[in-house]
């Protein structure tokens, strides 16, 4: 299901389509970091997935185990991904920077998005995260390690913008926000072939 469509502010990932899961080897702490989330909640939990892709591996992964799922990207192209490979979420095309009336979640998972976003974005992402939480109040986030806003690059040949944090900066976003963090773990990881990068996974729970 696709609604809620809003103005695209980049085509990156509509050009990238198919590729993007194409491009990634090393999804190993991800899927980990999914079967955490999995762990602490109940079955028909409520999961928002930010960023949601393609809808591999994340939504998949919830929707098997029995999550209701939200899914919510800036592409079309990587929604219509989404349904097809991960079937049964309701999947939602929107702006990043306002979820507008989503309702309530009891865990969100943003695996690489904040680092699509301005940092200038970040802070006020993180206290509308915080606000749509309920229950267990789960987190999920996974970041480039870096010390950049905004940076263009290209990924897969397609033109993009990029921001990064070190960890502790990372950390401080999150309880700035509200959140309470449980952990940041650092992890070497292929993010397109040729290229590796050095990953953040961090774990919160809102307070």
């Amino acid at each position: 299901m696709l609604c809620g469509v809003t103005e695209q502010r980049t085509p990156a990932f509509d050009l990238i389509g198919r590729r993007y899961d194409e491009s990634f080897v090393e999804r190993e702490v991800q899927i980990a970091e999914g079967d955490w989330l999995i762990s602490q909640l109940e079955p028909g939990s409520r999961v928002l997935d930010l960023g949601c892709g393609s809808g591999l591996p994340t939504a998949k992964q919830l929707l098997d185990a029995g999550m209701e799922v939200v899914g919510v990207d800036e592409s079309g192209v990587m929604l219509e991904l989404a349904a097809e490979q991960a079937p049964g979420g309701d999947y939602r095309q929107q702006d990043l920077r306002d979820l507008g009336d989503l309702g309530e979640f009891d865990a969100v998972a943003a695996f690489f998005v904040l680092l699509m976003m301005a940092k200038a974005d970040v802070p006020p992402l993180l206290s509308q995260l915080h606000g749509l939480l309920r229950g267990p109040k789960l987190l999920a986030v996974s970041m480039v390690e870096g010390d950049f806003d905004s940076f263009p690059i290209n990924f897969l040949g397609s033109p993009t913008e990029v921001s990064a944090y070190p960890p502790e900066q990372l950390r401080q976003l999150h309880e700035d926000a509200g959140f309470e963090v449980m952990e940041i773990r650092e992890f070497q990881a292929q993010a397109e072939p040729g290229r590796v990068e050095n990953q953040l996974y961090l774990r919160a729970r809102a307070r």
